[in-house]
């Protein structure tokens, strides 16, 4: 047996492969024909081609692409009964493909359903022809074909296409001085053949391996994928390490990555979060809200005496009063109840009464049974929802920035998430204004809310600073980097 990596480029054999399926992503495709033609030094060595009997229905919209339908594979094999010839067909040769991570994926899953391993070094004309050929409007195989002047017959049909990638093969093969691009692209420490087709592969060294955000875009620049990392460019690339189905689909529509470091994951999970809600990427799940928020409301009954109550909103500004479950809001209530001896029946807390009787609030002064004045039990409601209002904590979080001379923080004031920035350690601080000028402004919600709690059942008051009348210098901050979020 003949090593594959002792062999020259010229003697190496290159298994340039084409199939057509059923469609359905790469998990539910099934293949409906293969071609396969064997390459050696520019020439046809030998080829194969059939049509498959994908045991499976082919759609209306594939045979309208393809001219393959139900009929045409009805007596055609299955891919159990030719899986070892194609085996051996290609053994100890390079995988060659048109967007070879589509042919490849979808080739490895049939022999996997029959029970064979196929592993095959591979190489993908795309990116060989973005490299060797840079600057064209388009890679698919018809435009490239249009634009060398190569013929291309039988469009999507399996032999068709695979006769038009082999002229196209060894016109990037002639290209290649010493064949350097062809030895990196195979190079086992390289995965080009991972990447997305449409995408630079200067893009990817230029991801930081750094915390932030990430932005997959469409052709068009439109953002498809919004996503947070601790490495931005680790976790971009294990996208494309993926094998699911739309992971492989978010691949074949990106065409540009943009990126923004934010220092530390909990500002990538704040601004991941905004970026969600705001651009609605086609590939990110929706953020589940609840179905209805809660806000304590007021009003003033035909008595002149101020009640409370619970209201739905849809609403998700994260106002103060702003309760994401009814039982977290009775639950505030229930302490304003506690707290300025309000009346659990003027609160909402109790229903179809004359006189309060709660289970747990005794705090009731009587106003209920005409013993307290109008006068006196307004003034302890109007002071109740000034706590509501100012009674929750405001809060500066710091954390490592963007480089080691900067600060990063979260700005949250009366309990509602303002914003996070960055400033330089040499700042010295002595009131909250002074965090405004490096201020972006952020919008409170739910997952916003949610984000912050997390964080603070998780890290506790680690690099957390009260709003306190005290200077802060922050270059004296000798953060540790486990602290970090």
């Amino acid at each position: 047996m003949v090593l594959i990596g002792l062999l020259t480029m010229q003697d190496r054999i290159f298994a340039i492969t084409d199939i057509e399926t059923t469609g359905g992503g790469i998990n539910g495709n099934c293949i409906t024909e293969i071609c396969i033609a064997l390459v050696r030094n520019g020439e046809v060595i030998d080829k194969y081609s059939s049509l498959v009997n994908p045991r499976a229905f082919i759609p209306p919209y594939i045979t309208a692409l393809t001219g393959i339908d139900n009929t045409m594979v009805e007596d055609a094999p299955t891919f159990e009964e030719i899986a070892a010839e194609i085996d051996a067909f290609t053994q100890e040769t390079i995988f060659v493909a048109h967007n070879v991570s589509f042919d490849y994926e979808v080739l490895r899953n049939e022999f996997k359903n029959v029970g064979i391993q196929f592993s095959r070094r591979r190489l993908c004309t795309v990116r060989l022809a973005r490299k060797l050929i840079p600057n064209l409007l388009s890679y698919s195989l018809g435009r490239l074909c249009d634009t060398l002047s190569i013929p291309h017959f039988n469009k999507h049909r399996a032999e068709g296409d695979v006769d038009a990638t082999v002229i196209l093969f060894s016109r990037l093969f002639s290209l290649d001085d010493d064949f350097k691009v062809f030895r990196s692209f195979l190079n086992q420490q390289n995965k080009q053949a991972t990447l997305p087709p449409h995408l630079p592969s200067e893009q990817i060294e230029q991801l930081p391996q750094e915390p932030g955000i990430y932005f997959f875009k469409n052709q068009k620049q439109k953002v498809i994928y919004v996503g947070k990392a601790k490495n931005i460019k680790k976790r971009v690339l294990s996208h494309f390490y993926d094998k699911n189905s739309k992971e492989y689909h978010l691949g074949q529509e990106t065409y540009f990555i943009d990126f923004e470091e934010t220092g530390n994951e909990l500002i990538a999970l704040l601004t991941e979060s905004e970026n969600i809600r705001s651009l609605y990427p086609k590939y990110n799940r929706a953020q589940k809200r609840p179905t209805n928020c809660y806000q304590i409301i007021r009003y003033t009954n035909r008595l002149g005496i101020i009640q409370l109550a619970l209201g739905k909103t849809r609403s998700y500004t994260g106002s103060g009063d702003t309760f994401y479950s009814r039982t977290e809001a009775v639950e505030a209530l229930e302490n304003l109840c506690r707290e300025f001896n309000l009346c659990p029946r003027f609160c909402g807390l109790q229903q179809q009464v004359d006189v309060c009787s709660h289970y747990q609030i005794k705090s009731c002064e009587g106003i209920c049974e005409g013993k307290e004045s109008v006068e006196k039990y307004n003034l302890k409601v109007e002071a109740a929802l000034n706590y509501l209002f100012s009674g929750r904590p405001t809060y500066v979080i710091h954390g490592a920035g963007r480089t080691k001379d900067e600060v990063a923080f979260v700005m949250v004031v009366a309990g509602i998430y303002k914003g996070y920035g960055f400033f330089d350690r040499s700042e010295s601080f002595s009131c909250l204004s002074d965090y405004e000028p490096y201020l972006k402004l952020g919008k409170s919600g739910y997952h916003t809310d949610l984000i912050l709690r997390q964080h603070l059942r998780k890290n506790g008051e680690k690099n957390l600073v009260y709003y306190e009348n005290q200077k802060l210098d922050f270059h004296e901050i000798q953060f540790q980097e486990t602290l970090f979020f």
